[in-house]
This record gives structure tokens, sequence and C-alpha cells, in this order.
């Protein structure tokens, strides 16, 4: 040994229980001499039948066992030493640093040993004025149970006169007086199913019992281990007594605790092992409005996991994470994914969650959000991990409007602070603080993020962007001009369209609502000719759920997409948006324009209207008058109806006019001179 032992903050005591077929067990503290190891078989002490490895190593190490252990026995493992000092420091003798050290290590021990002698003993509260200690006499106390009488101090009572308290009445104004059982029953633990909390015994299944008998569940002190998922359904609510309460798998072949519906709430609470410590899937119903604060998740190999899963309908959403800690996670600390046909992990709030490595390996990343959309936020989250990961943060290639607001990443080994993959789309990053010495933001996404107070050497990158005030003197807009006949279909790379439709009738789609999520177009007809402009979206029901018309010359409409649909926000008709029409015959309003003037001079004419429910005539308001001074009428009629106000309408002298507006049932007359 060519340094001295160092002793750790290690309880000297492990306990397993065997399985039968393995031999040998770990005890994680250091011993001087093997004759310091002490062995246990259900207590009772072992002499022989195995070895001791690792004497002197400050991390501990192995005992192991000629023949396994029977299964079931509970094996205890105890580092106990004399209380003895056998050495002396001689009066001008050398004084070598390794003497002290080993004498301070000797002592160091011993008191380890002295607490864990005490920590099982009844003891007064700090709190608390000292009472009595002394236990009445043996003839006193013979055949009786110990009680305490009202200041605190041990009596002797029968035992067929102990009291028993059948009502409970707590202090205050209004109290009301209730059964023990009742008051008792307020809180259910998991030890009213029988859970014992010894680190020793499988607890799973009165655990699940609990779960299945009582939404809201109570975990009291002590150390549960469990051999298969716990799983919590839509509306539970699991809560320990802080750190000291502990679920625990006995291996890392299973998840320990599974959320697989909504409105759960996890609290104060510890986690170890497992493959997956806290997982988040819809299995039964959607996995969504879940609460979980204040847990601590220690040795997984993936701390927690939101899983989209393989049901559409049963989606992982807005689920809320508040001071989680994840520690020496194996892979990852935190996992946004989808393993199914599922939709991804969307909207899901982290707040002051971490996840550090505690010098372990790890092989991915704190966070890694491999899929999720639509904002899930990562708020004051802290990703301090060994070299051996992937990245601090990593957003992987289905992720889409990824926040950040204060990250802090800190690591060693060119570890990246935040990684962005190839695919990954519109990641926002706020007040990053990079303290690992690999890249602030290592961007493989092509430039698909924004950044503020963030990254290197560049802090701040300006893409899609809300401005509430700002005073611009020159503004650039990305204009469009398209001169086509019969059906163009626009992108998003531009804001601005100039129509000409000078060739022939012109259809123009907008694109679908739901790929031009906040986009703002201009469309405007620059050409004098009559064919009309038809503005359609690709695939949708077009701008306010219709077509829309651009028949004269500067005619324009400016349009919005929130995602869903496109809404009109501005258009005009503008001056001269009327036709005159000279001819006879037949003659089909295309409601292209406002007002039609007529003329029949070479004959009678019949102007027919559209159908009522036509797409373009519904909500419309158009106008017919005649121009001409001859004789011959004009008639107003309804292709395939029966007219304004049900009948065909007369024009028959010069200046006579007609209004009309359809209700997509049948045209009415609103105005006729």
């Amino acid at each position: 040994m060519t340094e001295h032992i160092k002793i750790p903050d290690i309880e000297p005591l492990v306990r397993y229980v065997a399985n039968g077929t393995e031999t040998d067990f770990i005890y994680n503290f250091p011993i001087f001499a093997s004759e310091d190891l002490h062995v246990y078989f259900d207590g009772a002490e072992q002499f022989s039948g195995f070895d001791i490895t690792d004497v002197g190593d400050t991390d501990g190490g192995y005992v192991v066992f000629d023949i396994a252990p029977e299964p079931s026995t509970i094996v205890t493992i105890e580092r106990r030493i004399p209380l003895e000092r056998v050495t002396d420091f001689l009066e001008g003798g050398d004084f070598s640093a390794q003497a002290i050290n080993n004498e301070l290590d000797y002592l160091t021990a011993s008191v380890q040993q002295i607490n864990r002698d005490l920590a099982p003993m009844l003891r007064y509260s700090d709190h608390e004025a000292t009472a009595q200690n002394t236990l009445p006499s043996r003839e006193q106390r013979a055949n009786t149970v110990l009680g305490f009488d009202e200041n605190g101090n041990p009596i002797p009572l029968a035992l067929d006169g102990t009291p028993i308290v059948s009502d409970n009445t707590v202090a205050g104004m209004g109290a009301a007086t209730r059964p023990v059982t009742n008051k008792l029953s307020d809180v259910i633990s998991i030890k009213d199913f029988g859970a014992k909390g010894d680190g020793l015994t499988d607890d799973t299944l009165a655990i699940q019992q609990a779960l299945t008998a009582y939404d809201s569940i109570f975990i009291p002190e002590g150390t549960y281990l469990t051999s298969a998922p716990i799983t919590l359904s839509a509306g539970q609510t699991l809560r320990g007594a802080g750190q000291t309460s502990v679920i625990q798998a006995q291996d890392k072949s299973f998840n320990v605790i599974e959320l697989v519906a909504d409105y759960i709430t996890l609290s104060d609470f510890r986690i170890i092992g497992g493959d997956v410590g806290l997982k988040l899937y819809g299995r039964d119903r959607p996995c969504v409005q879940n609460s979980i604060c204040d847990i601590v998740i220690r040795q997984s190999n993936t701390g927690v996991q939101l899983d989209g899963y393989n049901d559409t309908n049963f989606p992982c959403y807005w689920n809320n994470f508040d001071r989680v800690l994840v520690e020496q996670p194996a892979i990852n600390g935190f996992h946004l994914t989808r393993t199914g046909a599922g939709d991804t992990p969307n909207a899901n709030k982290f707040h002051a969650c971490r996840a550090y490595s505690l010098s372990a390996d790890i092989s991915n990343a704190g966070f890694y959000i491999e899929h999720g959309r639509y904002n899930n936020a990562f708020i004051d989250c802290e990703a301090n991990v060994k070299g051996t990961a992937q990245g601090c943060f990593i957003v992987g290639a289905g992720a889409g409007e990824t926040l950040f607001v204060n990250p802090y990443a800190e690591s060693n080994n060119q570890v990246p602070n935040i990684k962005l993959e190839n695919g990954s789309i519109e990641t926002s990053i706020f007040n990053l603080l990079s303290v690992s010495d690999g890249s602030a933001i290592w961007d493989l996404s092509g430039g698909k993020y924004t950044a503020y107070n963030a990254g290197f050497p560049h802090k701040n990158r300006l893409q899609r962007t809300t401005v509430t005030d700002m005073n611009s003197t020159l503004q650039r807009y990305d204009t469009e001009y398209q001169d086509a006949q019969g059906t163009i279909t626009l992108d998003t790379s531009h804001s601005v369209h100039l129509l000409s439709s000078f060739g022939g009738a012109l259809t123009v789609q907008l694109p679908q609502a739901s790929n031009a999520v906040g986009v703002m177009m201009v469309l405007k007809k620059i050409d004098s000719s009559k064919n009309v402009i038809t503005i359609q979206e690709e695939n949708g029901n077009g701008p306010d759920s219709r077509n829309y018309y651009l028949g004269s010359e500067n005619d324009y409409m400016t349009v919005l997409s929130n995602g869903a649909e496109w809404f009109v926000i501005a258009s005009n008709r503008s001056a001269g948006n009327t036709r005159f029409y000279d001819g006879s015959g037949l003659y089909d309003i295309d409601m292209a324009v406002d007002t039609y003037l007529l003329s029949s001079f070479g004959g009678a004419l019949e102007a027919r209207l559209p159908p009522a429910n036509a797409p373009e005539a519904v909500g419309r308001t158009v106008t017919l008058k005649k121009t001409d001074v001859s004789s011959n009428g004009i008639t107003v009629s309804e292709l395939g109806g029966s007219g304004p106000d049900g009948f065909n309408q007369p024009l028959p002298s010069q200046y006579n006019a007609i209004t009309v507006v359809s209700d997509g049932g049948q045209w009415f007359i609103i105005g006729k001179f």
C-alpha cells in the first residue's frame, strides 16, 4: 500500500439478501485488516468459508464465499475494530506523516463505529430538556409495560391497564373530536400494506397494492426495494418524507416508477437504480398535467424519460418538473423521445432541474431532447457531466421549438455545452453559462436557432423575432413578381407578391396554413386586364375559409396564417372597381367586381347571377345598372335559381339599378331604383 487509507463518509455496514447463486458481496468502506470485517448470516457470525479482498483499499472490496449463501439469507457485512491504541510516538523519534495519518484514520473509523452503534438507539430530542432516563427498578417493571407520565418520565403500567385512546381532538377553536381510527386513516402509508422499508425485503407488491386501494399514498422513512416497475395511474399522488424515503430497484433491468396517465403528483422522495428512474408515457390515457417536484434520482441508466410512445391519442404533453435532481446517470439525465408511432413529447416544463455526474461515467447527455415540439422549456436547469458525455445539453433531429432560459453547462474533455443536431429547428437559447471547455453552441442544424447572450464568438443570433417597439430607418421586404396564367403555388420565401394575369385567368395557391405558422403575405393584382386572379389555399379552405378574387388593377389583400387557417387582415376595392358591358343575349356576372354597368343597346340582355351558394357569391353585395337609352330591357336572373327575392328582376329603362346580396341560400334585394 503506497498511500494511507482515506476514511470516506460511508456507514461501515452493508446488508444483502442472498439469491442462492451470488458468491461475491461488495463492502464499500475500507478496512485495516481482514480481522476488522465481520460477516453474519441471519445475525449469526460466520468465521470461515469465505475470503476477503482489497484489504487497505479506500474504496473497499469483496467478501467472496466458497459456496453461495442459501436463498433469502440476510448477509450482513460490518467493520468492527477494537477501540484501543497499541502504538506510541517515541520522544525525539521520527514523526512521519504516514504514521499520524494512519492513527487519524483509525480514530475516524472508531468514531464511525461508535456513531453506528448509537444510531439505532432511542434518545431525547436536542430541542427539549432531558427527562428522567433511569428505568424503574427491576421489581417495579416486572410484568408491566413501559409508559410515560405527564412530565415525559418513564413509568411502569399494568398489562391490563394500558390506556387505549379512542378519540382525538386537535387544538384550536372549533376543533371536532374524531375517532383515532379516522384520524390515522387521513394518511395512507405503504407500510399499511406490509411494506418493510428495511432495504432487504422486496416491497414491490405492498406498494402496488397501496396504489391499487388508494389514490394518495405516503412513503415513510426507509429504503423500499422493488423488483418490478411501480405504476401510477390517473390522479394518483405518491409523496415521501424527504430524502430519507427511498425507492430502490434491485437491478437495472426495469424502470423504477412509471406514470402512464394524467394528473399524477410525485414529491419528496428518492429513487435509486433501475433502467429509467422515472418514465412518463401515455399507456392508458394521455400522459398530461403530471407534477413532479423535489425528487432525487440516483444511479439509473436514464434518470427521467418522457416517451411519446405509440398512440397519438395518448400524448405526453404539459408535464411539470420542479427541483428534480438526477445523479450519476449512465446514459442520459433527462431524455425526451418517441419509441413508437405516437406524437412527440410537447410543451413540457422543467424548472431548476439538474443532471449531475458526480464523477460517474455518462455516455450521452445531461439533457437529451431527442424528440419534442412546441416549447419544451428548460428554465434555470443545469447539466454538470463527466467528460465521457456527448454533450451537456443535446437537441436532437426530431426536436423543434425548444427553449432554454438561463442554462448552466459544465464538463471537460471538449464536451459541447449545447449541441444542436442536424434536423433540429427553432431552438431558442437565452443567457447560457458555458463552463465546459467544448463549443458553447455546436451547431449542426444549419443556423436554425436563436441565441441571446449565448454562444461564442457571436452572442446573439436574430432570426424569427417579435419586436414590440422598433425605430427603423430602412426596412426591406422580399418581393416576388409573377406574370402567369393557370395555377401557381406560393412558398414562404417572400412576403410581397405582385401578380399579373395579363395572359389569362390566374389561380394563386397560398401554402398550407399549417406550413406557414405566423406568416403574413401581401398579394396584389398589377395588370389592367379583366382576367380574374383567384386566391386559394393549397389543400385547404382558403383565406377566411373561401376563395378570394382580385378582379381589377391594384386590387390587393393581406393574409395571415395562425397555423390552422389563413385570415384576411386587409383588402381594398380600388377606384374603378367597376366593369362596363355592352351586349345582348346572356351575360354571366362573375363577381369579380362590385358594380356592373350594363348596356343593352344592341338587344335584350339577361344578366345572370351565379348561384347564391357559389363560393364567390356567399356574403357578397353586387350592383347592376342599365346605362343605355334603348328600350331593350335587361333581366337580372340567377343560374339554377329563382332570382333575387325569388323572381327574375327587370331593368327596363336607363338608370334603373338593383343591388343584391347573397346569404348563401338565396339572393336578396337591398336596393332598387
